[in-house]
């Protein structure tokens, strides 16, 4: 066992200090594309100013003839391309593939100047975190990297929920965890072949009629995805890192997709993938706070003061519990106000309502 002291260590000489506190940056929209694809290289201008984070993949998704091409799109892609505030990421290909080692030798020595966040699929426990932690230290002293690349894990076996504790603290590096429903789907032998979301299976139906035993019985769909989402949740909030819903599957059901990312918001999620440009603003309106929900976040704030007590503010009582909630809200639209104009205006103006 590592002493605690040496947890800040670098693990290579010549390689970055570990960050102590992982930054939050807005990240309301993982938009995934694909590097070797020509098409969507030349939107890549268009699209970064549009998401907080633009992702090049190169796993699920790229064809194993098309890995090296994908690899070598994004270096070039990387090397071409002012982010500005845009943070530029990648998921690797899972560790037990044969490319996963070239990725990160190409990627850390090509531009890691560049990547602000390596995502690994397929994690199952600190083991795979910490041979990440260490490889990326070693390429990131032979190529003179200053800052040090983050690690984001995927969720999507049934041995990496067990160990998600153990993974969200495994590293400094470790940025966040995602939820990879398709493939946790398939570990766990769940019967959907939906790619996130809920399944008209899994419901609820209410009581039988006590006067009428054969009258129609309402049914509610439940979300198959809670547990795991509000586990992933605690694990992170209780290791310093960020939590995000994955992807969702059906592009054309804008209003399930919309419903899907706002449980998750609700439950503590800082974002969620973008698959398709139209789920982008969907992303952004979801992991927004409202401006109405902003304003009364303030007006709490405002009337808490020190934030020690209890007031009265329209008939409901706030106190300190519910001081630290504003403070959550307030403090994600100023964050995101900073990035986005049109937000803060929103939020400025519901404030003088």
């Amino acid at each position: 066992m590592r002493s605690a002291k040496d947890f800040f260590r670098p693990l290579a000489v010549g390689a970055p200090a570990p960050v102590r506190e992982v930054p939050f940056r807005p990240s309301r929209m993982i938009h995934f594309f694909d590097p070797g694809n020509e098409k969507m290289a030349a939107k890549v201008p268009t699209i970064a100013p549009q998401v907080d984070v633009l992702l090049g993949n190169l796993e699920d998704a790229i064809q194993a003839d098309r890995k090296e091409a994908a690899r070598n799109g994004l270096v070039a892609i990387a090397k071409a391309t002012d982010f500005g505030d845009t943070q530029l990421w990648t998921r690797i290909n899972s560790l037990d593939s044969p490319w996963a080692l070239d990725d990160l030798l190409t990627l850390v020595t090509e531009i890691g100047d560049k990547l602000d966040v390596i995502m690994v699929p397929k994690v199952e426990g600190a083991e795979d975190i910490h041979y990440v932690d260490r490889l990326l230290a070693q390429l990131e002293a032979k190529a003179g990297v200053t800052r040090p690349i983050l690690v984001h894990a995927i969720l999507e076996t049934a041995t990496g929920v067990a160990n998600v504790e153990e993974i969200a603290g495994a590293s400094p590096r470790m940025q966040g965890i995602s939820l990879g429903p398709a493939d946790l789907a398939a570990s766990r032998r769940m019967k959907t072949t939906r790619v996130g979301g809920g399944h008209p299976g899994y419901l609820v139906r209410e009581d039988p009629s006590t006067s009428d035993a054969d009258a129609p019985r309402a049914t509610f769909q439940q979300d198959l995805w809670h547990y795991t989402i509000a586990r992933m949740v605690d694990a992170c909030a209780a290791h310093g890192i960020l939590p995000y819903y994955g992807p969702f599957g059906d592009i054309r059901d804008t209003l399930a997709c919309e419903d899907q990312f706002r449980n998750a918001f609700l439950l503590g999620c800082v974002g969620a993938w973008s698959l398709h440009p139209v789920q982008i603003a969907i992303a952004k309106k979801v992991f927004s706070p409202s401006p109405a929900d902003v304003a009364w976040a303030r007006k709490v704030i405002d009337a808490m003061g020190d934030g020690t007590g209890a007031v009265m503010i329209d008939g409901k009582m706030q106190d300190d519990a519910t001081y630290k909630q504003c403070l959550v809200v307030s403090e994600l639209a100023d964050t995101l106000a900073a990035r986005d104009p049109e937000l803060a205006e929103a939020y400025a103006a519901a404030e003088k309502e």
